[in-house]
């Protein structure tokens, strides 16, 4: 009974390890970033919900935050991140990296 109730509590603790913290938006139309900046919370986990309103796949790319994550077209996914220190974190759509409008700032304050 006692390891049944600690594989419960563990899984509980697993599950809202990151529902605890808050969760911005990132969406990708016209293999554009919107916004190109987005301000996050120093020391917290959050989730990044990248939407991908495009037709085709795009690639969320930051290799300051060591993530990367393809997400399909008319899709989106969630990156898990942090907790981050201050400071500000590049990111890309890596399929059109050379665009200015594909590349966009994440800052940690």
């Amino acid at each position: 009974m006692k390891r049944l109730l600690a594989t419960a509590l563990l899984s509980f603790v697993a599950a809202t390890a990151f529902a605890a913290g808050d969760e911005f938006t990132l969406t990708i139309k016209d293999h554009a970033f919107e916004p190109k900046e987005i301000t996050l919370p120093a020391g917290k986990k959050v989730k990044l919900l990248v939407v991908n309103k495009d037709a085709t796949p795009a690639e969320f790319e930051s290799k300051p935050l060591g993530r990367e994550k393809v997400i399909p077209g008319k899709a989106s996914a969630t990156i898990n991140l942090g907790p981050l220190k201050p400071g500000r974190y590049a990111f890309v759509e890596e399929y059109h990296e050379n665009e200015a409008a594909a590349q966009g700032t994440i800052i940690v304050q």
